[in-house]
């Protein structure tokens, strides 16, 4: 997959844009606060319908401005797409592809195959499990539509199970009401929620066989880096353990048990990173994460993700650097940094330089252009 244009209207501080990317490596550099960011997260948002800050809809529509456009042009499998979002301040988004307007924002996830890795992403192992299980969604909804359309369903029967209990405290149902409303949200929750923890599980072992790798070659040494995926739930006890704490679900209007609670521990030669490991072996643990993500794109849905990077040069060191600018060639890139030395010291090849100032870019250099500080 390959996005070949990028059009803004009235999006953060972008009054117009209309950008021509290349195959290969775009980098977008400026001072901060200039709107660097803001070009990823168009692309990230126009092709999930979702801010990669979780950004509201209004928050994102240009100062002084009722509405704001996305539109992005990709050919996949030699199929062109354009994609074109509505951004409403007080209205939902509406989205359209190839001029065909979409219902529901899953028409759109498995179109494009995006990675986003900004400075906050090298936090993973030690933020808390949402984060994990944040990243672990992010891309089986882009893999999988079958996991898309089962999170979907357990997050709904979630929340009418956990609505339902806090009914029951004003007196609306009786006993039995109760006791059979809850045994068939009870039956929904492990239907969906069991394949959520399969496509997880399975997930977690496929980046097994590629992360141990990546992550030696970036350090260099014979340590063995592991994944491992800790359910709150098995599916074999699933509905027994949601009954068995029914009591003090309802004491607390709260789901105690299902992959709502997940979590995903990083073990290096045994050892738990997140309680145990210095903050070089997080990052480096992490940043083997996100170049697996690559693989796994690849292997998956035999497709090439595009890759976006926030200004996470500037947070790795020099050997974490190299390793990451040497995956940029092999995928489409858009990069974000505030300088070009981390590129001119190694000597990278790019394919299209921009500079971003005040909301306004301007193309610098081409392939065959030579980058100078």
């Amino acid at each position: 997959m390959i996005i070949e244009a990028l059009e803004l209207e009235n999006y953060r501080n972008y009054e117009s844009l209309n950008l021509e990317l290349s195959r290969g490596t775009n980098i977008f550099y400026g001072d901060n606060a200039q709107g660097k960011t803001n070009i990823l997260e168009s692309v990230y948002m126009g092709c999930t319908t979702k801010s990669h800050k979780r950004s509201r809809d209004r928050e994102i529509v240009r100062f002084g401005t009722d509405e704001s456009h996305i539109r992005i042009f990709l050919k996949k499998n030699e199929i062109d797409y354009k994609i074109d979002m509505h951004i409403r301040k007080n209205k939902r988004k509406s989205v359209a592809v190839n001029g065909m307007p979409i219902k529901k924002a899953s028409e759109l996830l498995g179109i494009a195959k995006l990675i986003f890795f900004s400075p906050e992403d090298l936090n993973i192992i030690k933020n808390g499990p949402s984060e994990r299980r944040r990243f672990i969604d992010i891309e089986l909804c882009q893999l999988s539509r079958n996991y898309l359309n089962n999170l979907i369903n357990y997050n709904k029967c979630l929340e009418q199970r956990n609505r339902l209990m806090k009914d029951i405290t004003f007196g609306a149902y009786g006993k039995d009401e109760v006791s059979a409303a809850l045994d068939v949200w009870d039956e929904e929750l492990v239907r969906f929620g069991s394949s959520i923890i399969n496509e997880r599980r399975d997930f977690i072992e496929k980046l097994n066989i590629i992360i141990n790798g990546i992550n030696k070659s970036i350090t260099g040494k014979e340590e063995n880096l592991e994944l491992k995926y800790e359910p709150s739930v098995d599916c074999d006890n699933y509905e027994e353990k949601l009954k068995s704490g029914r009591k003090q679900d309802m004491k607390y209007f709260t789901t105690s048990a299902g992959p709502h609670h997940d979590d995903m521990s990083f073990l290096l030669e045994g050892i738990d990173l997140r309680r145990f490991g210095s903050q070089g072996q997080q990052r480096t643990a992490s940043l083997s994460l996100k170049l697996s993500e690559i693989e796994i794109v690849k292997n998956s849905v035999n497709d090439d993700p595009v890759l976006l990077l926030d200004d996470v040069l500037s947070e790795l060191d020099s050997r974490r650097q190299n390793c990451l600018l040497g995956h940029l060639g092999k995928v489409q890139t858009l990069v974000t940094c505030t300088g070009l030395d981390e590129f001119i010291k190694n000597r990278f090849e790019t394919d299209r330089v921009f500079n971003v100032d005040q909301g306004k870019i301007k193309l610098e250099a081409g392939k065959s252009d030579k980058l100078e500080v």
